[in-house]
């Protein structure tokens, strides 16, 4: 029996009526592009949320973690309000708990629930622990109750917990990723139309391996930086008189460049851009199978992450400057930065070279050992018991 629904046994005095879990994402290739309209292409890793849940018969849900040492938190599903969400210690707890308010919020019949959740995604380091969370939850909510909502659509409510309940200004990609990834695939997510490829990716048969480096620094997409670069971008794209940056082509970067008299954006402005041509090109070469030729794109994006956007830190650009130099294809940091992974493409028996190499350059630096993982393309969420 799963080791959620053991938990929620010990907890609850009673079995659960089922087991749902959703995954963290690695994203390949577009970072800050979502809530631009724009491309990505991430894909889900094997590490995943499971959320043991049964319905109660009143208006209460009670949320337990094994991973987090706060005890039940008790909140009634008529009293949620974004503007009071679980503080201190139990403030993990917003994320389910917004999760239950976004789907009320939308109209659906949504009762009382126990939940006991346990996870070995990573915190903080960049892996939509929040989104794995958030996703697993809706989704053992939504089959509770009977709620038939399409994987999108439940992504979409995720993200909004996210949004407008956590108070975290994110794209849609994480909760999409989560939601809705296959196993042996990367995920092409258009964000304005929310369509979806699946498109392979199989480091193996190509004699690769895709390594994650998680520098232990952890990053925090709520304070001010996030919020900052999101309103940098949408002010760049009202000047230049567009939607969105992503409507600005890759051919007509630097004339409009020329047209932002902001250093700042236009900075940024380049890097989403680029990005999106980034994504296009990546997608390209994985459908011709030419898998190692997208390492120097994956550089070329870090490059871009760490002087236009200016999401890097010493740690993730030392983990990308020293896989370069062991022989990694291409490297760069994932996530929306300010600490947490990067990714490393490499050949498939140059793992433990690579994991020596950053490792022995972290000490040398005096930074905390990184946790080094290989990582291959998992399945989206899905009910497990």
């Amino acid at each position: 029996m799963s080791t959620a629904a053991d938990g929620f046994r010990r907890l609850y005095g009673s079995p659960p009526e089922g087991v749902w879990a959703a995954p963290g994402r690695v994203n390949l290739i577009g970072e800050h592009t979502d809530y631009n309209d724009g491309f990505v292409l991430p894909f889900a890793l094997p590490h995943r949320t499971e959320v043991a849940a049964a319905r109660r018969p009143d208006r209460t849900l009670r949320i337990h973690s094994a991973d987090v040492p706060s005890g039940v938190v008790t909140v009634h599903l008529d009293g949620l309000d974004p503007a009071r969400p679980p503080q201190g210690p139990q403030s993990w707890a917003a994320y389910p708990a917004g999760t239950a308010w976004a789907l009320l919020d939308a109209g659906l019949p949504l009762g009382g629930a126990d939940l006991h959740v346990r996870s070995d995604v990573p915190t903080g380091a960049g892996l939509s622990s929040s989104a794995a969370l958030e996703v697993a939850t809706a989704l053992a909510l939504t089959d509770l109750y009977g709620i038939p909502l399409t994987r999108p659509e439940l992504a979409a409510l995720a993200r909004r917990a996210e949004n407008a309940y956590v108070g975290v200004p994110c794209g849609v990609m994480d909760q999409m990723a989560s939601a809705c990834a296959t196993a042996g695939h990367a995920l092409h997510l258009d964000t304005r139309t929310l369509e979806q490829l699946h498109i392979p990716f199989d480091c193996a048969a190509a004699g690769l391996r895709l390594l994650v480096i998680d520098t232990r620094v952890e990053h925090a997409l709520g304070d001010g930086a996030y919020a900052e670069r999101l309103a940098s971008c949408h002010g760049a794209a009202a000047a230049l008189g567009l939607p969105a940056l992503r409507d600005l082509p890759y051919e007509d970067l630097e004339p409009a460049l020329a047209r932002l008299d902001d250093p700042v954006r236009r900075r940024r402005v380049r890097h989403v851009v680029t990005e999106n041509e980034r994504v296009v090109r990546v997608e390209e070469l994985l459908r011709a199978g030419r898998l190692r030729e997208t390492g120097p794109l994956l550089t070329e994006g870090h490059a871009s992450l760490r002087d236009d956007y200016e999401v890097s830190c010493p740690e993730l650009d030392l983990a990308v400057a020293t896989a370069d130099a062991a022989g990694a294809y291409g490297a760069r940091m994932t996530g929306g930065g300010f600490g947490g992974s990067a990714l490393a493409l490499i050949d498939a028996d140059a793992g433990e070279a690579v994991t020596r190499a950053v490792t022995e350059a972290f000490a040398a630096a005096g930074y905390a050992p990184p946790h080094v993982t290989a990582a291959a393309p998992a399945a989206g969420a899905e009910r497990v018991l």
